[in-house]
């Protein structure tokens, strides 16, 4: 198994499984939450930060880093195990083509994404805002069309690094097992990861683990972003802007993407009833509806970009071996 499906494996393998899981999610989208595996992590998870985290006085950072250590160990060992059992080249396949299904998450936002543009296309704002609060960490509630649709298209442009590209990234490195470490790492910086009493030192491991190893991958989506749109534009953004984002990943890629679209995110939000004024991402106008559209169709480009610079990367791998 290890060795039909990692970095310097055929190069056809690896498209295959990689075509072959976004098919999946193209036809099935993201599974109910009572069947999809995640729910039992997150069961396990939550169990573990509870025993861990129950008073002010043991969040720490050593707690935070012991329950990440635990929460990954058990369900990694055991898939670890269930993988190398498999000796059929068939089943080690199909096995590849699910995992990595269940690590993507292109469907989902693009799902979340039209939730919102069609009631803001409608002018009903108050369902947008609605659909907007299931994606987003500000606050919804007075949100004109302008901030729903600034903050959907981050949104987009985000996820598709975290929930794309980041699981393809980490698949082609590593297999399948690398791909499902990834999410799991990423599903724990999204429960742990807030900057609260209750887990701004207990979601620390989580939050620079999950940094890490979105640190490339990010890059590589920022890339494709660029040459997916306007360049030029997108490369000068991310150079004079990505840095000045609070996230050192999200700051290159929404300042790629804003680029690419020729439009400006950032500025003004609410959070917990506090005003943040965040940096400038991008060069033009502000964005309206038809921009939540027009980043999906930058985020499909981008995957084709990425999916044949990645073909051309692993052929010439091949060869050389």
């Amino acid at each position: 198994m290890a060795e039909s499906l990692t970095l310097l494996s055929w190069p056809w393998s690896v498209a295959f499984t990689i075509i072959g899981a976004f098919a999946l999610d193209r036809v099935f989208g993201e599974l109910p939450n009572h069947l999809h595996p995640l729910r039992a992590f997150g069961h396990w998870a939550g169990a573990i930060e509870k025993r861990l985290n129950h008073s002010p006085a043991t969040s720490s950072k050593f707690t935070g880093l012991l329950a990440l250590l635990l929460t990954l160990v058990l369900p990694l060992l055991v898939l670890f195990l269930l993988l190398n059992a498999i000796d059929n080249s068939l089943a080690a396949f199909l096995a590849g083509i699910c995992l990595l299904y269940f690590s993507i998450g292109r469907q989902s936002l693009r799902q979340h994404a039209l939730a919102i543009r069609d009631p803001l296309e409608a002018a009903q704002l108050a369902l947008a805002r609605e659909a907007t609060a299931m994606i987003v960490s500000r606050d919804t509630a007075t949100l004109d069309e302008e901030a729903i649709a600034t903050a959907c298209v981050e949104s987009v442009l985000e996820n598709g690094s975290d929930a794309v590209f980041a699981p393809v990234f980490w698949f082609v490195i590593g297999g399948p097992l690398a791909a499902i470490a990834y999410r799991l790492v990423n599903t724990l910086d999204a429960m742990w990861g807030y900057r609260n009493p209750r887990f701004e030192q207990f979601g620390w491991a989580a939050a620079r683990l999950d940094d890490l190893l979105n640190l490339l991958p990010a890059r590589c989506c920022a890339l494709c972003y660029a040459l997916a749109g306007n360049t030029g534009n997108a490369l000068h953004c991310w150079q004079q802007q990505g840095a000045n984002w609070k996230s050192p990943n999200a700051g290159p890629v929404m300042a790629a993407g804003a680029g690419a679209l020729g439009i400006r995110l950032g500025g003004r939000a609410c959070y917990d009833n506090i005003i943040s004024d965040r940096p400038l991402l991008g060069q033009g106008r502000a964005p309206f509806s038809i921009d939540i559209q027009r980043s999906l169709q930058l985020l499909d480009r981008a995957l084709l970009v990425g999916f044949f610079l990645l073909l051309a990367v692993l052929s010439v791998l091949y060869y050389l071996q």
